[in-house]
């Protein structure tokens, strides 16, 4: 009986040219290639028929058509979808990390929306080099005698250690001296150790997790030793009873050796952020002036400009990281470089806190958020809303534990605050909020400023539904 069922369900299914008949999937068709909107219908067609193998029943063709619409609706759409993050983390990882300044903004369509002098040297009307312009700012904004941009830190570092102490390195493979407690893993499951033997370079630990000093870099140095390297713990914090060799020591140190050290600063940053109610965070031009020969980080951050790693350094090896074969393979595209050119130029301009978002978003003053949280709770004016005093976080791995004060917009919807999340993600421009202490709270301070009405209509609409 169970076949037979079965065998009535499956004859009932429509042939793949009876569903393309469906008038949803006719104006599909006729906007996208017709191909596509038919491998779509026949892997719908299976999942029935997988569906009636476990006892289910055919369903109509309209609504295996509709089915067939909302998931190209879905996968087809333009991607990455904007949203808002009223998250109160200010450099998301999940939500694209930081945003770009007009200025870079713009940057990046000129250079999309037609031809460029990427490599192409204009005045002598021969070959260029992608690095040119860039290595200059990077080397001006940040007081190092060179500079080199690649597709992100990992890149730069992978980079580094490959042209340094890899096999294709002079010398071939060598010895890479780095602290135990510098070992880390950062987002994705990337590890420090895991770099050092991509690169082909022989790792060298020495200390303790929590305490490594100076006499122990030293005391492992031998004549197979191709670099020190210090790495910045940014995602993390070890307290208590440590000790770390500062890198003033390090380099020192290695000056008497003949040994070059390579400082990962990981986030990155230009300015002080202590200024700004933040602990201190190394900057790259302490890094520099302190005498490293290599110092990597990101460009995305606290730098607030587009996905990139970034070296600045002595010529000699920065020259040698350029020259190396895997430099092509982790090169930044023209869109990257745009990007990354406009946002380094407001620093040299001294704006930066003023052009670039997450430097203006960490500097916004408490009552500028409050008036905006108070703007929002009055044009919403839910009895379900409050105020309270709450934290933003810098947040991409940058300056763990460290908060700044901020006001919230608080909603205790009358159900679920999963629900009441959910509803407010599912708004045409998508509002992501979090959850703390059973309520849905919005931070202003992450938001855009044409981004508040937006803001407005999905809270109406969510608590409109429940």
């Amino acid at each position: 009986m169970t076949n037979d069922r079965n065998n009535n369900e499956f004859r009932s299914l429509p042939s793949v040219e009876r569903l393309m008949q469906e008038p949803e999937l006719g104006g599909l068709a006729g906007a996208y290639s017709h191909a596509a909107v038919v491998s779509l219908a026949r892997q719908q067609l299976e999942a029935a028929r997988e569906a009636i193998r476990g006892g289910g029943q055919a369903p109509e063709p309209g609504q295996i058509a509709a089915v067939i619409l909302a998931r190209a609706e879905e996968g087809w759409a333009p991607w990455p979808r904007p949203l808002v993050n009223a998250t109160g983390v200010v450099i998301h990882t999940n939500l694209g990390r930081a945003p770009l300044s007009d200025a870079a903004m713009a940057a990046v369509q000129a250079a999309a929306g037609g031809y460029s002098d990427l490599e192409f040297d204009i005045q002598m009307g021969v070959r260029g080099s992608r690095q040119s312009h860039i290595s200059t700012l990077v080397a001006d904004v940040t007081g190092a005698e060179d500079g080199l941009a690649v597709n992100n830190n990992a890149s730069a570092l992978l980079l580094g250690l490959s042209a340094v102490a890899g096999p294709g390195a002079p010398g071939g493979v060598r010895e890479v001296i780095v602290s135990r407690g510098e070992g880390v893993e950062i987002g994705g499951g990337f590890r420090i150790p895991d770099v050092l033997l991509q690169s082909g370079a022989a790792l060298i630990e020495v200390g303790t997790t929590n305490r490594t000093y100076v006499s122990d870099y030293a005391a492992a140095i031998t004549e197979n030793t191709a670099a020190i390297l210090k790495v910045h713990p940014s995602n993390f914090r070890v307290t208590g009873f440590t000790h770390e060799a500062s890198l003033d020591e390090l380099v020192q140190l290695g000056r008497e050796r003949g040994v070059p050290v390579l400082n990962d600063l990981g986030s990155g940053c230009l300015l002080d952020t202590a200024q700004y109610g933040l602990a201190p965070e190394p900057t790259v031009q302490q890094s520099v002036e302190s005498g490293a020969e290599l110092s990597f980080f990101s460009g995305d951050k606290l730098i607030g400009g587009p996905q990139a790693g970034i070296v600045a350094g002595k010529s000699e090896w920065v020259g040698r990281l350029g020259r190396h074969p895997l430099a092509r393979a982790v090169r930044i595209d023209k869109m990257g470089l745009a990007a990354l050119s406009a946002t380094l130029t407001s620093y040299l301009k001294e704006t930066a806190h003023l052009e670039v978002p997450v430097w203006r978003m960490i500097a916004m003053p408490l009552d500028v958020i409050g008036k905006r949280a108070e703007a929002w709770l009055q044009a919403v004016g839910s009895p379900a809303l409050r105020l309270r005093a709450g934290e933003s976080t810098v947040g991409g791995g940058s300056l763990p534990g460290e908060t700044l004060p901020t006001t919230l917009l608080a909603v205790r919807p009358p159900g679920s605050t999963d629900a009441f999340a959910k509803r407010l993600r599912a708004a045409t421009t998508p509002v992501i909020a979090r959850i703390e202490d059973d309520e849905v709270v919005l931070d202003p301070r992450t938001v855009a400023e044409g981004e508040s009405d937006l803001v407005i209509q999905a809270l109406k609409d969510a608590l409109r539904v429940s």
